[in-house]
């Protein structure tokens, strides 16, 4: 499953690049100052399915086996055995992977010309249960390094992930009833709707949103009833109807498509159908 789950996001973002990024320069410059220009550059946002190791060391879960034991070999603060989107877009991007926030100044400066990741794995568009910044927050940080690292032609060039809504859910559902999350689903989407503006607004172009994987898979409802499964995999649908929606209006707005979605729940389901989980 693991080999197919790999084969799948490889074929997956690639289309998705080429559709979105078709157009940015993959030559890279020679450029070694500390304001980085002229090339390509990636900043992710978002959680655990994007985070490259943001979290402290001293955390566990990434950090700790068995995480990484297929790539890179050891734990590295992906919440994965291997790749991760990031690692994916970064390659196809043609450039080194962007360094973590929480290492920014324990890195050579021209490490910083490849962008950077804000992405906490833990959290979500609002507060979850861990101590670590919601998107709002991430953005922050991001908006921060404008003016000093980051100048106005860097951004151009550069392309923003932003993956991040599943942590909400799982928060939500662990203090609320099933009942009570429909309004829940638009106040996230709509949060999100003006983290995207936020992100174009301060000067990146290029906006990549992955779509909500079937969270009715995962062992917390899996094990549970069928109908736990079935009802938490249709609200998933409606948000992801939901953030469709708000893609559409934002590139119309825009008179291009500055945005688009990546579609991880389509890529779960054909795993798992074609695996029969």
């Amino acid at each position: 499953m693991k080999s197919l789950m790999k084969l799948f996001a490889s074929l997956l973002l690639f289309v998705f690049f080429s559709l979105l990024f078709g157009d940015i320069d993959v030559v890279e410059s020679s450029n070694q100052n500390l304001r980085f220009s002229g090339r390509n550059k990636l900043f992710v946002f978002g959680d655990s399915y994007v985070d490259t190791g943001n979290t402290k060391t001293t955390d566990k879960g990434a950090w700790a086996f068995p995480y990484g034991i297929t790539y890179p070999g050891k734990p590295s603060g992906r919440f994965s055995d291997g790749h991760i989107s990031t690692d994916f877009l970064a390659k196809l991007l043609r450039i080194k992977l962007p360094v973590t926030y929480s290492k920014k100044d324990d890195v050579d400066k021209t490490r910083l010309q490849y962008g950077m990741s804000f992405a906490y794995g833990g959290t979500g568009v609002f507060d979850t249960q861990v101590n670590y910044p919601n998107m709002t927050g991430q953005i922050n940080l991001f908006e921060q390094l404008l003016g000093n690292v980051y100048s106005p032609s860097d951004l151009s060039s550069s392309v923003a992930l932003v993956s991040v809504a599943g942590n909400d859910y799982l928060y939500f559902l662990s203090t609320r009833p099933l009942i009570a999350i429909l309004p829940f689903i638009k106040q996230v989407v709509n949060q999100i709707e003006v983290n995207l503006r936020r992100i174009h607004s301060l000067g990146i172009k290029k906006i990549a949103v992955p779509s909500l994987q079937p969270l009715g898979y995962i062992p917390h409802f899996a094990k549970g009833s069928p109908f736990i499964k079935d009802a938490v995999n249709f609200l998933v649908g409606h948000h992801n109807d939901l953030l469709h929606e708000v893609v559409a209006k934002l590139n119309n707005e825009t008179n291009h498509s500055a945005f688009t979605i990546i579609e991880y729940n389509n890529a779960f389901l054909t795993v798992i159908n074609n695996k029969g989980y």
